[in-house]
């Protein structure tokens, strides 16, 4: 992804350029010429880029680059990015909340036939119609330094203190533990979380290391089991060894020792009686989404 970057009234590209392709940066000398969408917005453009990720992913193997343009509050700003498209090609996607930049850069998109999305404006107006109200017009209200954003800045640094088992004094403190051998996605987990406001700390396990007792002591609703097809972590923990450089027949990604670690994690989560979710075929995200809809059941 490259980013249009505001210094501090100039823009300009980014050397290095990096293409979407269905998550991953490909190689430009033997991938087809990507689509290029450029993501403008008056604040950071994760929005736009979010949108325009889940939208290129319905494409693949088709690549599409984005180019985000963040913090554009001039109509400066908006030249530059439509002389870059005149260029180079491309669509533009745009969150931007103030009527006059909108309207600019609506009216030069339509001036030179680029293909433009307004992703926030339409919902914004709909909204205003059933509210009977005037929205603020006021850019970066997603990311205020508030008592909620502190929070999730106390909750990341929680889950990077208590990750994989380092400090078993987390469990007394954490909203949510979860459970189950390595490479279950633990990790991503708590991180992902932890951007939804909830302290998460992960506990792995291992035959060989008995779990600390606390997690017999907890409420057993803040607990998560996560269990895992013993193929498809075999497929994962090789890879894993291959991105380390060490030998796919290691110890470490046999099936047989996956099947007596997944066996040994089975009978704690059974003691305990937690939750028990399959992470097998489901990306974070999924996962994630199973267990805030637990902890709200049983909250």
């Amino acid at each position: 992804m490259q980013t249009l970057l505001k210094s501090p009234r100039l823009y300009a590209v980014c050397r290095s350029v990096r293409f979407f392709s269905c998550g991953k940066v490909v190689d430009v000398m033997t991938q087809p010429q990507p689509t290029r969408v450029y993501v403008v917005s008056d604040s950071v453009g994760e929005t736009g880029e979010s949108v325009v990720r889940a939208a290129a992913m319905q494409f693949h193997p088709a690549p599409v680059e984005i180019v985000r343009a963040p913090f554009v509050h001039d109509f400066d700003a908006i030249d530059k990015v439509i002389n870059a498209i005149r260029v180079h090609g491309g669509i533009v996607v745009f969150t931007l909340v103030i009527p006059e930049l909108r309207d600019d850069l609506i009216s030069k998109a339509k001036q030179y036939d680029i293909p433009y999305i307004d992703l926030l404006g339409p919902v914004v107006t709909a909204l205003g119609n059933v509210l009977h109200q005037e929205p603020r017009r006021q850019p970066g209200m997603i990311h205020p330094l508030d008592e909620d954003y502190f929070k999730k800045v106390e909750a990341i640094e929680f889950a990077v203190k208590y990750d994989d088992g380092r400090d078993f004094s987390g469990i007394q403190k954490a909203d949510i533990i979860l459970l189950g051998v390595s490479r279950t996605s633990k990790t991503p987990l708590s991180m992902y979380l932890a951007h939804k406001r909830l302290k998460v700390a992960n506990v792995p396990l291992v035959p060989e290391m008995q779990p600390p007792a606390a997690i017999y002591t907890v409420p057993r609703d803040k607990i998560i089991g996560l269990r895992i097809d013993p193929d498809k972590l075999n497929v994962i923990r090789q890879e894993r060894l291959r991105t380390l450089g060490l030998a796919e027949n290691a110890t470490y990604a046999n099936v047989e020792r996956i099947k007596l670690e997944l066996d040994f994690a089975d009978k704690i989560m059974n003691r305990i009686g937690c939750v028990v979710f399959d992470v097998s075929n489901r990306a974070v995200e999924e996962t994630a989404s199973l267990i805030l809809d637990h902890i709200e059941y049983v909250q």
